[in-house]
């Protein structure tokens, strides 16, 4: 299987490709369009600024290239929120894949105290109103390893969803784009079946 892992000056792309090891997936890293529109596969990790990676996605074309993709892509983290239409995070337009914005976290919902919720949200969440076959073996409430602090709201292409503060997406699909906002990639088993789920997608 050919799998692609899309480069773009965003990190995160080494433990990615390290879960394809593990798989027994021997998957490239690269930014050559060729390489991407020919792979079987192609992966969409990132950490990072929203605002910096689209610029960069728009200086090697591959903004154009990403929305133009047949094959099954997997957006990770910030990867899957530039599929989505708006980021607040330096009020960036983005892919436009996902019908939904991407806005930060407020550092309390009302009438909590501060103290209850952190920004970033880091740390292991449960998944649940999973709806997906990228979800297929996965049990309700599964636990996911998350580091961020903006998210996607929900939306009618939420395939799962988590809660923190308030419910939001913690997993999208539309097509054949695919997108987790946890780290699938440092998920332990649930992220390994998750990934391996994408690997089997036609």
């Amino acid at each position: 299987m050919n799998v692609a892992i899309i480069e773009y000056n965003a990190g995160n792309v080494q433990s990615v490709l390290y879960s394809m090891q593990r798989l027994g997936i021997d998957a490239i890293v690269t930014g050559d369009h060729e390489k991407i529109r020919n792979a079987d596969k192609v992966i969409f990790p990132g950490v990072g600024h929203a605002a910096s990676a689209m610029k960069y996605l728009k200086s090697k074309e591959l903004d154009k290239l990403i929305i133009s993709l047949k094959q099954p892509v997997l957006g990770i983290c910030l990867g899957l929120q530039l599929l989505c239409n708006y980021s607040e995070e330096g009020n960036t337009k983005c892919l436009g894949i996902f019908d939904t914005s991407v806005k930060r976290f407020e550092e309390k919902a009302p009438g909590e105290k501060s103290e209850q919720f952190k920004i970033p949200h880091m740390g292991w969440n449960a998944i649940y109103s999973l709806t997906s076959p990228i979800l297929n073996g996965i049990k309700e409430n599964s636990f996911v390893y998350y580091v961020h602090s903006y998210y996607a709201e929900i939306a009618s292409e939420t395939i799962a969803t988590t809660e923190y503060i308030h419910p939001f997406s913690a997993a999208m699909q539309k097509n054949n784009f695919y997108g987790v906002q946890f780290h699938a990639e440092k998920s332990a088993s649930v992220g390994e079946q998750i990934i391996s789920n994408f690997l089997k997608i036609k």
